[in-house]
């Protein structure tokens, strides 16, 4: 696993689902820009409370940033081709909210 700070935008609506073990969990989809310009998916899974509950609080096109464990991978899309993509455990979710609330926490009144 690689520990990763990725950005993008949401793809979808968040999901929450329970597990085997009756634990609650978020699952979502985002839309992340590589180096190239290309695209790739990134699949989202998050266990932490704080984390469910941004996410689950977002809507499709939203941006957001994930801190968390990242393993890529392949996958095949509808079309039948092969695809680069992202599993990530999320630890952390931070959207433009939270960064203004915290600039203003701060001090800094100026801040978007």
């Amino acid at each position: 696993m690689i520990d990763a700070l990725i950005s993008g935008r949401l793809y979808g609506q968040a999901k929450q689902g329970i597990g085997k073990t009756d634990n609650p969990y978020t699952t979502a989809k985002v839309k992340v820009t590589a180096g190239n310009g290309d695209l790739l998916l990134c699949s989202v899974i998050a266990f932490d409370e704080k984390a469910q509950a941004t996410l689950l609080a977002l809507e499709d096109g939203d941006s957001v940033a994930l801190s968390g464990s990242l393993m890529p991978k392949v996958y095949q899309a509808k079309d039948g081709e092969h695809r680069p993509g992202l599993d990530l455990v999320a630890h952390v979710v931070t959207t433009a909210y939270h960064v203004k609330h915290k600039r203003q926490a701060a001090g800094d009144n100026d801040g978007n």
